[in-house]
């Protein structure tokens, strides 16, 4: 961990704000703003949250440099975002650790204290943040408020979490000598997020960052910065000290620049990342090199089994919620539906009727819709390469099968039966709304096709026969299993996977160890 040389000495319980010169001399050889940058966006979106620059060390920062932000549904372009490079990257980490020489000895109390206003300004403000999150990523308006819910109780949690690192004492076999365990803040994390929870998967990370005495530096998506923006205006409001949350949003063509300079960096101590697991093998061979600390929350190819003895009713409502929310775009929705023989033909005869009377297909902002657009052609195309790959290889499609006539980044829900082992959608995680089932006769051949994957993030069964449902959520190789359940995110619960799905847990008690290093002291009076 980067030891602060310079400011050892710095434990101040209050932080004042930085003073305009030092923000100027952090940003020494690019250009500062001056005048916060607004985006126009859409109307009804919140001139004062929808903002275009980044944010370094307690300022708003503009860059050489902006990138394009498109609505998914109409392609409309929301804004010009400062396209940060390198060079503000550094100095958003520099930012980062100077404040957490002085972050790290405010008292959990305070830093809970803080924590909870800013949670307290998600909920005053969480309808303006839900339109953002539904104007940058398509999502349904009804989901985006619910991710804003689902997002601040991450703060909240960690505000309450942060009085709660305890650390032990030892009785060593000397009987008159101690060890004292302490638990200490890493240091200056890089959060790095994607486009499909724009703001739950930042306040996952950084709500117990900030609550364990970290300090952060956020690289958002290309696809929708504008909420790790938004949270910027918020935390600014709630006094979180300049240079604990750093934002640095960049274009696609930066990205790989930008990720590589954070995970090699001498002052960042630890890397978070959401993402695709071959992202995320390349971001560990940077932090390899000076061994950081790293959590990762990487691809799923999840799971879900319907079993003889199951609730059929039940299971069609558990398969709703888990495929098609977001339509289809989160890590843990189910790809891979396996449904035993004799309850088969029931349960896809019931799921494409629930699909057709549930699903809505249409623009987030629209009432009526529960499906959005994809994140942009390149998702489409590769929904479409799936489908046509698996009615290729045998496969009957049930209901949907095709791009929606909404427009170019919509795709129908599409249920596909007679579906087998050798397609790409059994293979790979297609990240859209396409349900492919695969009939099995016993349930040893259930858990076998379902551990089979190189991931393991989430898994889902259904079945009324408690001994199975023993042994099958002990047999599933995956992080997360929902039993009877399609819905397994909570603040409270541990998220995260196993094998090539990734590295740590997110959120519950156990998401604060992932910024915290172990400290022994031996021999104290």
């Amino acid at each position: 961990m980067a030891t602060c040389f310079r400011l050892r000495s710095c434990l101040a319980l209050h932080l004042p704000r930085t003073p305009p010169s030092r923000v100027l001399r952090l940003r020494a050889g690019y250009p500062v703003a001056r005048i916060r940058g607004y985006a126009r966006g859409p109307a009804g979106l919140s001139s004062a949250l929808l903002r275009t620059d980044g944010f370094v060390g307690g300022s708003w920062l503009s860059a050489a440099a902006t990138f394009p932000v498109h609505d998914p549904a109409s392609g409309a372009e929301l804004g010009l975002v400062a396209d940060c490079g390198v060079p503000e990257a550094r100095a958003a980490v520099r930012a980062a650790y100077e404040a957490f020489c002085s972050w790290r000895g405010v008292s959990a109390k305070e830093r809970s204290s803080l924590l909870r206003k800013w949670y307290d300004l998600m909920i005053q403000n969480k309808d303006d943040l839900a339109k953002i999150i539904t104007a940058e990523s398509g999502k349904p308006l009804k989901e985006a408020q619910g991710e804003i819910l689902y997002s601040a109780n991450f703060l909240e949690w960690f505000s309450e979490e942060a009085r709660r690192v305890y650390g032990d004492i030892i009785y060593t076999p000397a009987k008159e000598k101690r060890a004292l365990v302490l638990k200490q803040p890493l240091g200056v994390a890089a959060v790095i997020t994607p486009w499909n929870f724009p703001s739950a998967m930042i306040t996952r990370k950084v709500g117990a960052a900030l609550a364990a005495g970290c300090t952060v530096v956020v690289k958002p998506a290309e696809d929708t910065p504008f909420s790790a923006l938004a949270l910027a205006a918020l935390a600014d409001q709630a006094g979180i000290p300049p240079g604990v949350y750093n934002v640095i949003p960049c274009s696609q063509k930066k990205a790989k620049e930008v990720g590589e300079a954070l995970c090699t960096d001498p002052l960042v101590s630890k890397i978070s990342f959401t993402g695709s697991t071959a992202t995320g093998k390349v971001l560990l061979h940077h932090a390899a090199n000076s061994v950081k600390r790293v959590s990762m929350e990487l691809g799923g190819h999840a799971p879900f089994i319907v079993f003889d003895s199951a609730n059929v009713d039940q299971a069609v409502a558990g398969a709703m919620a888990s495929k098609f929310r977001n339509s289809g775009q989160t890590c843990v929705c189910s790809n891979r539906f396996l449904v035993q023989r004799g309850i088969h033909d029931s349960f896809v005869k019931k799921f494409a009727e629930a699909m057709k009377t549930n699903l809505h297909v249409g623009n987030g902002f629209e009432e009526r819709t529960t499906q959005g657009p994809l994140i942009n052609e390149k998702a489409v195309e590769k929904v479409e390469k799936h489908v046509s790959d698996a009615i290729s290889k045998g496969a009957t499609v049930v209901t949907g099968g095709k791009r929606h006539q909404v427009g170019k980044n919509f795709f129908e829900p599409t249920l596909l039966s007679n579906v087998t082992r050798d397609m790409l959608c059994s293979q790979e995680e297609t990240f859209g709304p396409v349900a492919p089932v695969i009939k099995f006769d016993t349930e040893e051949e259930a858990v076998a096709i379902a551990n089979v994957a190189d991931v393991g993030l989430a898994g889902y069964f259904y079945s009324q026969d408690p001994a199975q449902i023993w042994r099958v959520a002990e047999r599933l190789e995956v992080g997360m299993v929902g039993v009877n359940e399609g819905l397994i995110s909570s603040v409270e619960c541990p998220f995260g996977g196993v094998k090539q799905s990734g590295l740590g847990r997110e959120g519950s008690k156990y998401g604060i160890d992932e910024y915290l290093e172990l400290k022994s002291t031996t021999n104290w009076p």
